[in-house]
């Protein structure tokens, strides 16, 4: 089980979320079986996107970054809830590349750095919200931070971390995202950068045995910081059959006629690898909900 907090400075100008989820990215490689780049990558994404949607309002409200880089990976999407439970998927989990200029996993050459990172917000509206820029880095956390300072206007900072083993297993993985209100003093920006300056990257300070919280205070350093939110998260796929269902009444009158002609139709869910199985008589019924 991972953990995520929320700190905030004491004067509430300044949020920072942090998360453990070792657990919820050892889920990922044993759901997708990726190389370590791909672990890596996604691992990344599905932390931010679990740190992004922590603390959105109502318990139905989700959050969803999708990362279309061009990149031999293909499309990356994560899926998060109000309380950072996530879920995530890659297009292609198993590719190799050589070690980037600092001796660690590419994953800005598995991601691309030609296309967009996308972030749709189901808040209960009648349409959902929904950001995007062009990908800068592809290493996901720079590029988390660049759509809060050009989406959302909100300047802050993301970093992300994870350490995949020789057997690829995952021996640690977190990070955190901080937020800057508008009313934020000049004095409280100059101390965060200055904290930011001196620690460790995320996940030499996992090794080392720091917590969620301990990472979040060190970030605020100097500014107060008080423990606002802690709780447990996990890698959470809220798929079901009657989801499946409605899925396939979706594809249309002409596609289900098709699928029917089969004894046994298969549906495999991208984030969990469940399968739904559905017999042609099953099919048949489905129909009778489908629009002409």
């Amino acid at each position: 089980m991972g953990r995520i907090v929320r700190v905030i400075t004491k004067d509430a100008s300044v949020v920072c979320s942090a998360i453990d989820g070792c657990d919820i990215v050892s889920r990922i490689e044993q759901i997708n079986h990726s190389s370590a780049v791909c672990t890596a990558a996604l691992g990344r994404l599905a932390l931010g996107a679990s740190l992004m949607g922590f603390g959105l309002k109502n318990d139905s409200d989700s959050l969803t970054v999708r990362l279309d880089g061009g990149g031999p990976a293909g499309t990356l999407i994560a899926v998060s809830d109000s309380y950072g439970n996530v879920k995530a998927y890659v297009q292609n989990p198993i590719i190799e590349l050589p070690l980037n200029a600092q001796g660690k996993l590419d994953v800005g050459g598995a991601v691309g750095r030609d296309g967009t990172l996308t972030v749709i917000k189901d808040l209960g509206l009648k349409e959902p919200y929904s950001g995007q820029i062009p990908i800068m880095s592809g290493e996901i956390a720079e590029d988390i931070t660049q759509y809060y300072a050009v989406s959302e206007q909100t300047p802050g900072a993301c970093a992300l971390g994870v350490l995949v083993n020789t057997d690829l297993t995952v021996r640690c993985a977190g990070g955190f995202l901080i937020n800057v209100l508008p009313f934020a003093p000049e004095e409280a920006i100059d101390t965060i950068e200055r904290n930011l300056a001196s620690i460790k990257p995320v996940t030499a300070m996992l090794e080392e045995g720091l917590s969620a919280e301990d990472i979040a205070m060190l970030t605020l350093k100097g500014l107060e910081p008080e423990l606002l939110d802690d709780f447990e998260v996990s890698y959470v796929c809220n798929c079901s059959r009657e989801r499946t269902e409605r899925m396939l009444i979706s594809l249309g009158r002409e596609e289900l006629e098709q699928l029917a002609q089969d004894e046994i139709t298969e549906v495999c869910c991208n984030f969990c690898d469940k399968k739904y199985r559905f017999m042609s008589e099953e099919i048949k019924a489905l129909l009778k909900s489908c629009t002409e």
